[in-house]
């Protein structure tokens, strides 16, 4: 079956021109950016829309015409799509879960790493030409890791790959999963307010949904220990950003690494840009060269599973 896909932010994966997008399907149209009052006109004609992190409500999807039979949501969240909308269209949605579980894992494990050794202020050290590290006893905190207790908020697939590197590094495990069954050889399972008052770093690898936003505010702030830091590489609201740089700012938590924050790109004036004890990256965890093109050839099985007949992936 011939299908003619349009890809309507390619310039969010594609952004250096390494990947290949004529793998996706029989005709493939991209387009770097597309505004909400675009999309509409731009998915005329196409059978199958790509979308990376980009929001479209469902207003919008209760207008797409009938040639769209689905939706694929170039990632693992997929909070962007409005489902009920989608559904009643009988449009299918796919994602691509599992594409990037080692490089977010590991992405986690360098925040849990660079904290320990206040990587930040020694960098920030350098850059102003103070050699005291050098020169003097160390003068920032440097911390071993293993033996210290990671607290582990959803173990999924990257939660899961978290734990195995964390657990190689001698770190004690606790995890709070809404699924959890029980504890599992090296891994105690409990709840969100144990994991955060006993644990030494909080890395977060929930999904984001009405449940789960926010699940980091004043209140669960306030369990964590004034020596422990938190760790967000899976979505920014995830953490109630105002309520956590007040806790940063008055010392009730140690630090903190955020490879995502609650709006992306935060503004030029959000203070957790200036804060020694904050780890800031720009949502990097899934741009690894390898990860995306394996984004890209997950994203092409889907799409033929779904043209063969056999479906893959599809977010019920």
């Amino acid at each position: 079956m011939n299908a003619k896909t349009v890809v309507l932010n390619g310039e969010r994966m594609n952004y250096d021109n390494r990947l290949d997008y004529s793998i996706l399907s029989d005709e493939v149209k991209v387009y770097e950016q597309t505004e909400p009052s675009q999309i509409l006109e731009r998915i005329q004609g196409f059978d199958i829309v790509v979308t990376k992190e980009m929001p479209v409500s469902g207003d919008i999807i209760r207008q797409f015409p009938d040639s769209i039979k689905l939706i694929c949501e170039a990632g693992t969240g997929y909070n962007n799509l409005d489902l009920d909308a989608a559904r009643e269209k009988g449009i299918t949605v796919c994602n691509v879960p599992s594409y990037s579980t080692e490089r977010v894992a590991h992405t986690a494990i360098m925040m849990v790493m660079n904290l320990s050794s206040s990587m930040r202020k020694q960098i920030a050290m350098l850059t102003e030409n103070n050699h005291d590290n050098f020169t003097k006893c160390m003068q920032v905190d440097h911390v071993e890791i293993n033996d210290k207790t990671l607290g582990v908020v959803g173990a999924g697939h990257i939660g899961r790959e978290v734990i195995k590197v964390a657990q190689a590094l001698g770190m004690k495990i606790l995890a709070y999963d809404v699924n959890a069954k029980g504890d599992e050889p090296g891994i105690h399972f409990t709840t969100l307010e144990e994991v955060l008052s006993q644990s030494d770093y909080v890395t977060l690898h929930c999904p984001l949904m009405p449940q789960t936003h926010h699940i980091i505010n004043k209140d669960t702030l306030a369990l964590m220990k004034p020596t422990a830091f938190i760790i967000n590489t899976a979505r920014g609201p995830l953490i109630d950003e105002a309520a956590l740089i007040e806790a940063l700012k008055e010392g009730r938590i140690a630090g903190a690494g955020l490879d995502v924050q609650e709006v992306e790109p935060p503004a030029d004036d959000n203070p957790l840009y200036q804060m020694e004890n904050v780890i800031l990256t720009p949502h990097m965890g899934w741009r690894g060269l390898e990860t995306r093109q394996r984004l890209v050839s997950i994203l092409a099985d889907d799409i033929k599973n779904y043209l063969n007949g056999t479906p893959i992936n599809v977010v019920s």
